[in-house]
């Protein structure tokens, strides 16, 4: 990890806490009573969006670079921002964080055997095929450092200190939002060599492609009759795809191909927008009916 990688996990991870300090543990034991919202939110992540992605990049015909990205960021579990912005729309974020956790382990082994079948039986990309392994130790690093201790952290400072707790929750609150916004921004930036206007079309295969994601999630959720808090957290888990995973094994196994980078990074940041337009939404609807 670089200095800008702890620095960024850093800052995931004090968002993560902002979270966690307005849950109960109860919160999570109601997950427990209902597996099937959990089941819900792995359906978009591990079936649809992949094999929906595979099916597209099949009827399309586009340059391999770009579909091999498609199917890799289809591939990989959603991350720590999806229970940020679940919370900030309103959902269920106890169901976002179990979704996530049990997405990441899943990644594992799912991440690496989606990539290699759909990439193989493709024409356009079969001589992409490589041994694509994913590092266990940065599934590891993310669920246990940026997920569960945070998490863990913030649910006992509440349940021990609720006074300093409502103190706290308000800036914590507003500082994740502008974590966000700064995310957009730092990634704007870093990859402004590549946001020239030929990368329109790669811009505007991203944003439907993330658009599926997320009726994928919408689907699912509505398929198997989950209440409107357990749907925002699945359709965010299913359109929010871990593309700094997807980056990192674009780096290691195909020698940052600039193709799959631009594809990867575009998502990267277009999930965000997308998901703070969702959430931002919810809470309109949310203001309205209380209203």
């Amino acid at each position: 990890m670089n200095a800008q990688q702890i620095v960024l996990s850093l800052v995931l991870a004090v968002m993560v806490f902002s979270v966690a300090l307005e849950l109960r543990v109860e919160d999570f034991r109601r997950v427990t009573q209902m597996p099937g919202s959990v089941v819900c939110g792995l359906i978009p992540q591990f079936v649809l969006l992949p094999v929906g992605t595979w099916g597209a990049t099949l009827l399309l015909e586009l340059p391999a670079p770009i579909e091999a990205a498609m199917i890799l960021v289809a591939s990989c579990p959603g991350g720590s921002l999806s229970n940020i912005i679940t919370h900030y729309g309103g959902g269920n974020t106890a169901l976002s964080v179990s979704i996530s956790a049990v997405a990441s382990l899943l990644a594992l082994v799912l991440t690496p055997f989606h990539f290699g079948w759909m990439i193989a039986s493709n024409p356009a990309t079969s001589s992409w095929l490589r041994g694509l392994e994913v590092d266990p130790s940065d599934i590891w690093i993310s669920l246990v450092l940026i997920l569960a201790v945070p998490m863990l952290l913030g649910l006992l400072f509440n349940h021990k200190l609720p006074g300093a707790t409502a103190k706290l929750q308000k800036p914590l609150a507003n500082f994740s939002l502008l974590a966000l916004f700064v995310f957009i921004v730092m990634g704007l930036f870093r990859q402004s060599h590549l946001l020239t206007a030929q990368i329109l079309p790669q811009f505007v295969l991203v944003v439907l492609h993330n658009a599926g994601g997320l009726a994928c999630g919408w689907l699912s959720s509505v398929a198997m009759g989950v209440p409107e808090r357990d749907r925002r957290a699945v359709m965010l888990e299913g359109g929010m795809q871990n593309a700094g995973l997807a980056l990192g094994i674009i780096a290691v196994q195909f020698n940052s191909d600039l193709g799959m980078v631009i594809v990867a990074s575009l998502w990267g940041i277009w999930h965000i927008v997308s998901g703070l337009t969702l959430a931002t939404l919810w809470r309109r609807k949310d203001a309205r009916s209380a209203a």
